[in-house]
């Protein structure tokens, strides 16, 4: 799966979970300060991202380095591609 293909999906994961219109996501959009998400809505993000993509349980380490959506679409596309 190519990167451009990991944040096509991503961004409409992203845009269902947040009630968002997928164009309002980029690469560079931060969970937190632009795309407005709680702890929550970051945990049933990354359910739904481990569901869509296949992936065992993604581990804490690496979920804190998560800020934007580019730095899921990199590590996604690093694990898919293992």
């Amino acid at each position: 799966m190519t990167p451009e293909e990991i944040f096509s999906t991503m961004q409409n994961l992203i845009a269902e979970q947040f009630a968002l219109d997928p164009s309002e996501i980029t690469q560079a959009s931060s969970f937190t300060d632009d795309l407005g998400a709680d702890s929550v809505d970051l945990v049933e993000l990354v359910m739904a991202m481990e569901e869509e993509f296949d992936l065992d349980e993604i581990q804490e380490d690496d979920l804190a380095q998560l800020k934007t959506v580019g730095d899921c679409v990199k590590f996604l596309a690093a694990k898919l591609n293992q």
